[in-house]
């Protein structure tokens, strides 16, 4: 009788040790696991979603490739901006954003020279930079390359004499006519306007016979006049009875009516035989025949 009650028949042995089975497993994961199965509360061991420290540091990595080093473990000492690593800027109290802005400041060539260029760091505050202002040493591989030279060799050596070119001093000059732009540079108030001005009036002109007439290019300054002398005087003239009226105005001192009233002169009498011949012409007054004088021949 009692056999009877407690007989199963062969299936349902076999779903029997299959639920046995089932119930084992499910016992040995919650053991494994902890107790986290379906999420009532967190792991210790689930570190997915928590700060994991960092065994050598005792940080806290929060983002990738920074080290959140908390307020508790805050520490002050000598750094260089130039080089410092991210865990050493966070333990100095400075924020990951705030240290992602070195790293990309340095990537694209940035280099702090000295310690009041720290202080234009993007979202730096006062109170912080002046807390880490006495601990910031910059390497000397990091300041210009000019600090090497000596002061005496300084003008000659360090500075770009092409660009910034070494003026000359009072009691020194420049022969006008014979001086390229390079040479006009170095007169103190010429830069390089003004010396390409210079070249292209003295073309035109044919050279200069008067220093002052320096004056007549726009804004030249007058104080720069003392550091010129003629040098090689010899001009280039223009035979005023064989030009045509468009190759007379070329010059700066023949406007249109007075390249026409040279024209008609030639056309009416023939050949000039001196500008004085122009005298009764109101386009050629006193003034203008004087300073025409020098370019003209017949």
């Amino acid at each position: 009788m009692m056999k009877k009650l407690f007989y199963i028949n062969k299936a349902d042995r076999a779903v029997a040790i299959l639920l046995l089975f089932i119930m084992a497993a499910l016992a040995v994961g919650i053991m494994l696991t902890g107790g986290s199965v379906g999420g009532g509360f967190v792991s210790s061991a689930d570190t997915s979603s928590v700060d994991v420290p960092i065994v050598k540091t005792g940080a806290y990595r929060r983002e990738i490739g920074y080290y959140d080093s908390g307020s508790s473990s805050l520490k002050l000492f000598a750094f260089d901006p130039n080089t410092a690593d991210s865990t050493a800027l966070l333990s100095l109290g400075l924020r990951p954003w705030q240290v992602r802005n070195i790293y990309k400041y340095r990537a694209k060539g940035g280099v702090y020279r000295r310690p009041s260029d720290f202080a234009r760091l993007y979202g730096l505050t006062v109170g912080q930079y002046k807390r880490l202002e006495p601990y910031i040493r910059i390497s000397s591989d990091y300041l210009p390359a000019s600090s090497l030279v000596s002061d005496g060799e300084h003008t000659a050596a360090a500075r770009d004499t092409v660009k910034y070119p070494i003026k000359i001093k009072d009691g020194e000059v420049i022969a006008l006519n014979t001086a390229d732009t390079t040479a006009l540079k170095k007169v103190p108030g010429i830069g390089s306007g003004y010396a390409r001005a210079v070249v292209s009036y003295r073309k035109r002109l044919g050279g200069f016979f008067s220093v002052d007439q320096l004056l007549e290019i726009d804004g030249f300054p007058e104080s720069s006049l003392r550091y010129f002398i003629l040098g090689d005087a010899t001009l280039d003239k223009i035979n005023v009875n064989r030009l045509t009226l468009s190759q007379l105005r070329r010059h700066p001192y023949i406007n249109y009516f007075q390249a026409k009233a040279i024209v008609d002169y030639r056309r009416l009498h023939g050949n000039l035989k001196s500008l004085d011949d122009l005298r009764l012409n109101r386009d050629f007054p006193e003034d203008a025949i004087r300073r025409l004088k020098p370019y003209v021949s017949f």
